[in-house]
């Protein structure tokens, strides 16, 4: 009976795992529909079922998803775009760049795909404006996103759930992690500057009209401005301090959340239903299939095998994950790679009894960085595409990697020689 269970549980989770790759069927149903088979084929009961699903890593996202919602309705995200556009004076190259800063922040304090969302409409009308290929704009923008969302705890769904399953806090990713994506972010965008600094050119009529523009009147709702940027610190603030609160990330952002729902007076379904409820129930199905696999013990194998190759060095264990999280999760969704292999990771570490937290930096890092390589690689871009695609343009898998695979092997290259001058 274990044995059926075992190739049972395999199978479920491979098949599901490739329609998820695959993009054929949506990921959010496929992840639903095979956590339910794992429990229907009593692969796992549904109480253990239930235990694998990481409350703190929803209760997070589903905190910054509601906060965002709310800000997205003061217009503050428009302004930013047309204030930058114009303190660059129109010129493009300045707006990659200056647009590239705005969003490897803004990804670092909400989250990359929550900032791709409201970042790269913007960008549009910017690129339109000026008569411009808003392309060479987003594409670095994808990327200084998920840079970006690598410095913090919650800039990125791999760092929440690493974050959430280590006990790292909010500061334990910018010490560790942010010095690191501060220096990759610049050799990113000087690269990417080069790249495209003749193919930008604008018309000085179209720079014009840009600059007529009134960043102001893209505020439509002051009072709730200062009110939610004060909910938006106090809970970053949290965030921060969450360490010496004693607090769970996700109390802290549903503190946030639901703060700002009591004061802004706006109906709460109105926002409830602006929450990305697919990405949710993603999460919950995924960590479901991984949870099974944990349950039959191949998890557990697995951990065994890895240990034998690396025999047992932590540098060695260190490389190896953080080489190969760059690569699979650059064609794989960076996501259920994470998911996958945080469980493998503890393993090891228990197996092995030594401290494996360069081997968590590793991971965070290959995963974060390595979802740069493809258009497919993050959520983050995959949600760009698809923007890029509602506004009949046409950003091809190829014509992104050409860009992007070489940059990050790059930042990978980089990130080797951190983690050897300063972990191992």
């Amino acid at each position: 009976m274990a044995t059926e269970h075992l190739v049972l549980g395999i199978l479920i989770f491979v098949l599901s795992y490739a329609m998820i790759v695959s993009e054929k069927i949506n990921r959010t149903v496929v992840a639903v529909f095979g956590a339910i088979l794992m429990i229907l084929f009593q692969v796992i009961s549904q109480d253990t079922a239930l235990e694998h699903i990481d409350f703190n890593t929803l209760g997070l996202l589903i905190g910054m998803m509601i906060i965002v919602n709310i800000i997205k309705r003061t217009g503050l995200f428009q302004y930013l775009a047309i204030y930058t556009a114009k303190k660059a004076k129109g010129d493009p190259i300045k707006i990659l760049l200056y647009l590239s800063i705005i969003t490897a922040v803004t990804s670092g304090l909400l989250d990359n795909v929550t900032t791709i969302l409201l970042i790269v409409p913007v960008t549009l009308v910017v690129a339109d404006s000026l008569k411009i290929n808003p392309l060479p704009l987003i594409i670095s923008e994808i990327m200084s996103a998920n840079i970006g969302g690598a410095a913090t705890l919650i800039g990125d769904p791999p760092n929440i759930m690493i974050g959430s399953f280590t006990g790292f806090g909010f500061l334990d990713f910018v010490t560790n992690v942010g010095p690191l994506m501060i220096f990759v972010f610049i050799i990113n965008i000087l690269i990417i500057k080069f790249i495209y600094r003749k193919s930008l050119k604008v018309d000085p009529e179209d720079r014009l009209k840009l600059m007529s523009l009134d960043p102001k009147k893209a505020i439509i709702n002051k009072k709730l401005l200062v009110t939610s940027l004060i909910v938006l610190f106090i809970t970053i603030t949290g965030f921060t301090l969450s360490e010496f609160l004693n607090l769970q990330s996700a109390t802290i952002a549903l503190f946030g959340a639901s703060m700002l729902l009591l004061l802004c007076k706006v109906e709460p379904q109105e926002i409830l239903a602006d929450v990305e409820w697919t990405t949710i129930f993603f999460f919950g199905g995924l960590f479901i299939l991984v949870g099974a696999l944990e349950s039959i013990g191949v998890i557990s194998m697995l951990a065994e095998k890895l240990l034998i190759i690396t025999k047992g060095s932590i540098k060695t264990t260190s490389m190896i994950v953080l080489w190969a999280s760059a690569v699979l999760s650059s064609f794989l969704d960076n996501i259920p790679y994470v998911a996958t292999m945080i469980p493998l990771v503890n393993k090891m570490e228990i197996l092995s009894s030594v401290d494996f937290e360069p081997v968590w930096w590793a991971l965070s890092i290959g995963a974060c960085l390595g979802g740069n390589g493809t258009i497919v690689g993050a959520s983050a871009n995959v949600v760009a595409r698809g923007i890029v695609e509602r506004d009949n343009r046409n950003l091809s898998f190829l014509s992104y990697m050409k860009i992007a695979y070489p940059l990050m092997i790059l930042s990978i290259i980089f990130s080797t020689v951190y983690l050897l001058i300063f972990y191992l």
